[in-house]
């Protein structure tokens, strides 16, 4: 079949990769006039580097595999480790954490995409997009994967059904050394202030990131011309190593990334016709979960063995990303709990395992 696929984000580019492979003939169309590699970076379970290493995309190449999950109070102290190679040694794929802009690079590798190409109107009975140039494309399937602000998810549903949570997350990496940058352990630091979330992207580089509330015009919003000294005040108590996080923040660049987040109930049907949606367009989600990129990829598995069926693709993913949307939109990661450090280690370990698979159709389906 001819797809017409609109955005090359984590969701098209991985979607066109399969299709390829599997003697498709895919077009990506991209707004941007380069590949997108800006941002952070972002955690992949075990069912989404399952799927790269179908896709060949190879994830070692990039990132740093994850050995452990771990929740510290503000203080420093150690409240319950997860072990993430259970979930590695149970599924046989490991836990890694690359940076977007590696994973972007990583999946469009030998995928044709042309840049520069806004899409201003669709039809979706016809599988067909207008692009700002008067240029016209027509597929046998037009995928929306064009991110929370879809041009295709417009033309398919109307309004935009997302709304903001309270929270919001500002993130960037850090060169300084610190006793995480070289390891493989997650650390989330979660008080009354907010969170910090500390994870090893390889390359010397730590993310970081801070979830604060806030809302439009109040402090902690986009452009805040404070949020440095903000953060500081925040969070600048708090055990090693985020006071060197700080520290780093002072005249850094690239800038911080700056993420609202959002949430959107997910339908069980997504597109009409000969058109549906994969990604961010189908379920936006907060960040919190870590699932964004892991269900772009779960999307993009099924939708290119699905191309005969794509109600059933909608039918089915909706079932599996709808649980870690809800839980995300809970913000429940982000809120002070001391009563984390009550859970034992290996009860926690045995809820991540399971969890893990509940939140993945490709290790629902290989099991």
């Amino acid at each position: 079949m001819r797809v017409i696929v609109v955005g090359a984000g984590v969701a098209g580019l991985a979607l066109a990769r399969g299709l390829l492979a599997a003697g498709h003939d895919a077009e990506v169309y991209e707004e941007s006039p380069e590949p997108r590699t800006a941002g952070g970076s972002v955690t992949l379970w075990p069912g989404s580097t399952g799927i790269l290493e179908e896709l060949k995309a190879d994830h070692g190449r990039v990132g740093r595999r994850l050995e452990t999950l771990e929740s510290w109070s503000s203080d420093g102290r150690r409240l319950v480790t997860v072990d993430l190679t259970a979930a590695e040694r149970k599924y046989g794929h490991p836990t890694v954490h690359v940076a977007r802009g590696e994973l972007v690079e990583l999946l469009a590798e030998g995928v044709p995409v042309t840049y520069g190409a806004r899409v201003e109107h669709v039809d979706p009975g016809r599988a067909e997009a207008r692009l700002a140039d008067g240029t016209t494309v027509r597929g046998d399937v037009l995928v929306g994967a064009d991110g929370r602000r879809s041009v295709v998810r417009a033309a398919l549903w109307g309004e935009d059904r997302a709304e903001l949570t309270p929270w919001v997350t500002w993130q960037g990496f850090t060169t300084a050394p610190t006793s995480l940058t070289g390891g493989g352990a997650a650390v989330m630091m979660a008080g009354l202030a907010g969170l910090c979330g500390l994870i090893p992207a390889g390359e010397g580089r730590l993310l970081w990131w801070f979830d604060v509330r806030s809302a439009p015009g109040e402090p902690f919003w986009a452009d805040d011309p404070r949020l440095a000294e903000r953060l500081r005040e925040r969070f600048g108590g708090w055990a090693d190593p985020v006071p060197a996080v700080l520290g780093s923040l002072s005249g850094s660049s690239p800038a911080p990334d700056f993420f609202p987040h959002h949430r959107q109930p997910i339908p069980e049907v997504w597109g009409r016709g000969p058109t549906t949606l994969a990604g961010d367009a189908a379920h936006t989600m907060p960040p919190t979960m870590a699932q964004g990129a892991n269900q772009a990829l779960e999307d993009a598995w099924l939708l290119a063995r699905s191309l005969d069926d794509l109600r059933g693709y909608e039918r089915a993913r909706a079932r599996v990303a709808r649980r870690p949307a809800r839980l995300a939109a809970t913000e429940l990661t982000d809120m002070h709990r001391p009563a984390a450090g009550l859970i034992p280690d290996r009860l926690a370990t045995w809820l991540n395992t399971a969890w893990l698979r509940r939140a993945s159709t490709y290790l629902l389906t290989a099991s």
